[in-house]
């Protein structure tokens, strides 16, 4: 049975490349696609919608109804944004779109792009950490079909892009000797994002996938 995808974050990195997978499958019947800005891909699987507000999101949109799978791809790199920002950003926009979900459509796998190194003590002294870990228990504990987190390391970029910061343009430098410190420290784009369409449709027994865990999905 063919199944129906939320993504946001489709205009990203991550989310981008979990689009192509889902237009090209044909075990996806439609994807819809939450975004501040239209992706170039046009595609007659694809219904784009504009949000100004993700605090703000209608929640009597049909397109709301009847989901099967949510890819949450949408994020922020530390630093780029405020302390404020960051929070709402990564805890406050997914868990309004859950919220709305959870009664429209409880019965979806919710797959988040979280991060390495998440605490769900929400104690950490990084903030990354802390939010990362604050999302994760939220959507945990909302009851639906399934929900997994992607906890990968430094994400290689595949196609070649412009690096947000001076960090990133050293990690991608220094890609091969991540690859040499073993499967827990680095994983390709395409790598990451296979896993999580692979997940979303088929499901999985864990909730958690560490760095290792997600290339060993696709293994």
């Amino acid at each position: 049975m063919q199944k129906n995808v939320l993504i946001t974050g489709a205009t990203g990195m991550i989310g981008s490349l979990v689009l192509q997978r889902c237009l090209t499958s044909p075990d996806i019947a439609g994807v819809t696609s939450l975004a501040r800005r239209d992706a170039a891909t046009q595609h007659d699987k694809l219904n784009q919608i504009v949000v100004d507000d993700f605090l703000a999101l209608d929640r009597e949109a049909p397109y709301f109804k009847a989901v099967d799978i949510v890819f949450y791809c949408l994020g922020v790199y530390s630093g780029a944004v405020a302390r404020d920002k960051f929070r709402q950003i990564t805890v406050d926009y997914p868990r309004v779109l859950a919220d709305i979900l959870l009664q429209t459509s409880p019965k979806l796998s919710f797959c988040l792009l979280s991060g390495q190194g998440a605490d769900r003590t929400e104690k950490s002294r990084l903030m990354f950490a802390r939010d990362k870990g604050a999302i994760e228990n939220s959507l945990a504990a909302m009851g639906f079909k399934a929900f997994h987190s992607f906890r990968p390391g430094y994400i290689y970029p595949v196609t070649p892009r412009e690096e947000p910061n001076f960090s990133y343009r050293l990690m991608r430098t220094a890609y091969p000797l991540f690859k040499m410190l073993g499967p827990n420290y680095s994983i390709k784009s395409t790598e990451l994002a296979d896993a999580m369409f692979h997940v979303g449709l088929n499901g999985a027994g864990q909730e958690v996938f560490e760095n290792k865990a997600i290339l060993d999905a696709i293994a």
